[in-house]
């Protein structure tokens, strides 16, 4: 009989394990399933129902008539839509070195043995947690013709004013400046986790085989900080994708289109001229534009700093 139990013994302990495992996956779907809800509910259905819009007529008021692909023909032949990625891509194109540049230049001065580091820090940090809206207004201050205190002080060391935002070569370089200043304080931050996070005895060798202060950081810091640039590249292009506050609040697209951005565009089609159906295919169709550049500029990137 003992035999018998010994040698039934080992079975029961292997049919355990897979109930064991079982319960385990039932517990993890469990705790799983008020995320997979939420992301159903919020993310997939608007999915859906967005790609059901491209294919219909629908101002919210009277039922949606099914019209094919007019919408997207129509996509193809809009020349303001096109113009307003175009405003995109040059907003893109002045913020994302800008921006870079300083968030670097200040991550490496925290970095420093500064007096009263933490402080600054946090002064930095600060812009980036204020409301879009209170910052556009207060740069519409700032760069008013008239009576902002950027042209005041110009012309008080005898320059000329400059129209920030009432002439199409100023207005969506204003923007950009704006924008590296809302957010640049969140990119300071991991830029600067990126250079605490390099060992200093990498610095030390540089030093002792005689490297100069500009070689250590062109063949010690740059490198090391590259798989952090390729971070800061890709959120500021997402981020930069999704301009919309700044030119609604500060120009609301103008002067003369110069500043309209895709978002605007889509925004106005949808809530203005009640073209939910429009709007949603131009709304795909910007997230397949935002898909592939970030996809190819990750790529580039990673390439070119590995």
């Amino acid at each position: 009989m003992s035999t018998i139990a010994g040698n039934l013994a080992p079975g029961h302990r292997k049919n355990r394990i897979p109930r064991r495992r079982t319960a385990g996956r039932r517990i993890g779907y469990l705790f799983s399933a008020p995320y997979l809800i939420h992301l159903a509910i919020f993310f997939g259905y608007p999915l859906i129902f967005a790609f059901v819009l491209v294919f219909h007529r629908w101002d919210i008021v009277t039922p949606m008539e099914f019209i094919g692909l007019k919408n997207v023909i129509r996509l193809f032949q809009d020349d303001l839509f096109f113009r307003a990625i175009l405003n995109t891509g040059l907003f893109l194109a002045i913020h994302i070195p800008l921006q870079i540049l300083v968030a670097l230049f200040f991550a490496e001065l925290l970095n420093t043995k500064l007096k009263g580091r933490n402080f600054f820090r946090s002064i930095y940090f600060l812009p980036v947690v204020v409301s879009g809206v209170v910052v556009a207004i207060l740069f519409q201050q700032l760069f008013a013709f008239e009576t902002g205190y950027v042209n005041s002080l110009i012309s008080a060391i005898g320059g000329k004013r400059i129209p920030w935002l009432v002439s199409p070569k100023w207005a969506m370089p204003s923007i950009a400046l704006m924008a590296t200043w809302k957010n640049v304080g969140f990119y300071i931050i991991l830029f600067l986790t990126g250079l605490q996070n390099i060992p200093e005895s990498m610095y030390e060798v540089a030093h002792l085989e005689g490297a100069s202060t500009w070689q250590r950081w062109r063949y010690v810091t740059l490198p090391l900080l590259n798989p952090m640039m390729v971070t800061v590249v890709v959120l500021s292009t997402i981020g930069g994708f999704s301009l919309f506050i700044e030119p609604y609040v500060l120009t609301g697209g103008g002067p003369m289109h110069s500043t309209l951005s895709a978002l605007l565009y889509i925004y106005n089609q949808a809530f203005y001229f009640n073209h939910m159906g429009y709007a949603a295919a131009l709304g795909l169709f910007f997230a397949l534009i935002i898909f592939v550049v970030v996809f190819v500029q990750r790529r580039f990137v990673e390439e070119d700093v590995y």
